[in-house]
């Protein structure tokens, strides 16, 4: 279970849900992840749930939007565990609305936080993985480092409401695909995972009004039951996946047993 020993994870949005199951999952593997999300209190929640299971985190918490963030995020991984091996950008939410009733505000907020900061991060790694990466030519060395980016079938297939949201995440899909080119003489492997249903905070069976509050804005989350069913009915394995299965396909990525796959969008959607 020691296949990331010594190897250094970021993972955003890693928190709570999905996110958390992906740092949590690495940990076990053996990398050293720093954890990052919008509030302190769950990020240290799960730096503390990697702790006593005898694993190595740190926490960088704060919005992935915000000015210097993507500096402050790589740089707080190098001085700590000096090196940079797995970068997950998995931190986002939805704000739906059809086009006629979406604000710009709205458009632009999903693009910030599901596109451009994980652009802006891996801008912030490019250098040091490219160092990184001629030192180990010169000394003979092969190191592999991996990039999964998260995307959503809503930006491979499209979904009603979300303009905004699945414009992003096929954004995502291009960054992927161009980076895995950019980054291969670097020995980087830069793929994607697509997610369908999974059952999170976000996408709760619930009829009843929810919200949670993000940089001030406040977000309706949840979906209703009688949506749920109908999306259900069209899932081959009868269910939403959960985090933990979510993470497992992510982590897949971040093994040694996929040296060789690189530039992928992968579906998780059982069987959707």
């Amino acid at each position: 279970m020691q296949k990331l020993k010594g190897k250094v994870a970021l993972v955003t949005g890693s928190g709570r849900g999905i996110g958390q199951q992906i740092a949590l999952q690495l940990a076990a593997y053996g990398a050293k992840v720093v954890i990052n999300d919008l509030d302190e209190a769950p990020a240290q929640e799960t730096a503390e749930m990697i702790r006593a299971a005898g694993g190595e985190a740190l926490v960088c918490a704060g919005s992935v939007t915000a000015a210097g963030f993507a500096e402050r995020f790589v740089d707080s991984a190098i001085d700590a565990f000096g090196d940079v091996h797995i970068i997950v950008n998995n931190a986002g939410y939805t704000w739906d609305a059809m086009i006629q009733k979406m604000s710009e505000e709205q458009f632009d907020a999903m693009i910030d936080v599901h596109l451009k900061a994980p652009w802006k991060i891996l801008k912030a790694a490019s250098e040091v993985i490219r160092i990184k990466a001629k030192e180990e030519a010169n000394q003979g060395r092969e190191v592999i480092r991996k990039v999964v980016n998260i995307s959503s079938v809503a930006g491979t297939r499209g979904n009603a409401g979300q303009t905004n949201y699945s414009s992003a995440k096929a954004g995502i899909a291009g960054l992927t695909r161009t980076l895995s080119k950019e980054w291969g003489r670097y020995k980087v492997n830069v793929n994607a995972i697509a997610f369908g249903y999974i059952n999170t905070r976000l996408t709760e069976a619930t009829d009843a009004k929810s919200e949670i509050e993000v940089e001030g804005r406040k977000i309706g989350v949840g979906i209703p039951k009688d949506n749920v069913a109908a999306i259900t009915t069209m899932i081959p394995m009868g269910r939403a996946g959960t985090p933990a299965e979510a993470a497992g396909a992510v982590v897949m990525l971040c093994l040694p047993e996929s040296d060789y796959v690189s530039g992928q969008v992968i579906e998780v959607t059982g069987g959707w």
